[in-house]
């Protein structure tokens, strides 16, 4: 083919940018495509002409090979092998964009045929309250759900009979109509979906009485749900196609269950520990002993130990919530406090009365005690 100077039949200087060329090139090709130039039997040789320049001149190493030893240093290889307008197409197309080989020049917009009628259902979300009990173990739920349901009566798809469905006149059932206009650059053509049927090619001539041809109507549905235990404020679970019908049959989508936790009137939960408050007799708090603690799997025995001191925080190992799709639970906390009675018997006051001065129940002088100075400073520094 060529046998000019590529970068003189791009009409760039040798020192030419990949940008430069680029640009030169998509103007020659603009300028000598066919399509333009029906009477001009030069314009196809000397497009396929820029095509090979370009081809030579856009690719670093066979560029640097012809720098040094021209068309020879290629090797008979100088250029693909252009013998139609189609074949420059696929090949270069693509620097254009979308439309330059194809809206442009009469090529058009792919047609994608007709959509489909029906169209898939939305998500629903679901708030589900759990005890931290229900949490601790576990637990299958049954919910119920306010959704669009599938109408029984046409099986969703909207349609009162077997042939509620018609072809679309406006689009003879391609679902697209096409626009056709001309300019000095050529032939373009506008595809777009068809108004009249929304893009299907169908047309709803009979519509179903109880859904009135949307293929599904609002309902009431039962959903089975087993929440693994350590579940928390947040966590959700995914029910696969219990969500909202699609129209006239489409998809359904999902129902989306979040959790919740309910208060509880004893526990508080801080990560996989719970937190629970207890009061205990004098005697306990000064002798130690054993008490019968609430849990969130029943009752459990907890030691006291002798001068447990209020405020003071106890431990059940493993009583709190199981860790979420791992092994081991968090603890229980118990949290300690000493019952003082407000009123007392004779007898309860003469026992009182004698412990009064009794030495290990006199509490040490704030003031002279080794860490009072020491307290009072940390409090003020």
């Amino acid at each position: 083919m060529a046998q000019r100077d590529y970068y003189e039949v791009l009409g760039v200087s040798k020192s030419a940018t990949a940008d430069e060329i680029k640009s030169a090139y998509r103007k020659l090709a603009m300028k000598y495509h066919p399509d333009r130039n029906p009477d001009d039997a030069n314009a196809e040789t000397l497009f396929k002409e820029a095509a090979q320049a370009y081809d030579v001149l856009s690719d670093p190493n066979k560029r640097a090979r012809y720098d040094q030893y021209g068309e020879a240093g290629l090797g008979g290889q100088s250029y693909g092998n252009y013998t139609n307008v189609n074949d420059i197409f696929s090949a270069f197309g693509d620097i254009f964009g979308q439309s330059m080989f194809g809206d442009m020049f009469g090529g058009g917009q792919r047609s994608r045929g007709p959509r489909s009628r029906k169209e898939p259902g939305a998500d629903l979300r679901v708030r589900l309250g759990l005890t931290l009990e229900e949490i601790a173990t576990g637990v299958d739920k049954t919910i119920k759900i306010r959704h669009y349901r599938t109408c029984s009566t046409c099986s969703g798809s909207g349609a009162g009979s077997d042939s509620g469905y018609a072809t679309c006149t406006a689009c003879s059932g391609t679902g697209e109509v096409r626009q056709v206009s001309r300019s000095v650059f050529g032939q373009f053509i506008n595809i777009a979906p068809c108004a009249q049927c929304s893009g299907s090619g169908e047309i709803l001539r009979d519509r179903c009485k109880s859904c009135e041809g949307e293929g599904r109507i609002e309902g009431e549905s039962s959903v089975k749900v087993t929440i693994p235990a350590g579940v928390r404020t947040g966590n959700y679970l995914s029910v696969t196609g219990k969500g909202h019908a699609g129209r006239r049959g489409g998809e359904a989508g999902d129902a989306i269950v979040v959790m919740e936790e309910i208060e509880h009137e004893l526990f508080e939960r801080h990560e996989d520990d719970v937190i629970m408050h207890m009061t205990i007799d004098v005697p306990t708090a000064s002798l130690g002993g054993t008490v019968t603690v609430p849990t969130l799997e029943g009752e459990a025995e907890l030691d006291v130990e002798p001068g447990t001191q209020p405020g003071s925080t106890l431990r059940l190992k493993s009583k709190g919530i199981p860790h979420l799709n791992s092994r081991g639970r968090g603890d229980q906390l118990i949290e300690i406090n000493v019952h003082i009675p407000t009123k007392l018997t004779s007898d309860e006051r003469k026992v009182m009365e004698s412990l009064r001065n009794a030495k290990n129940f006199t509490p040490p002088d704030q003031r002279t005690s080794s860490g009072f100075f020491s307290k009072v400073k940390e409090a003020f520094s």
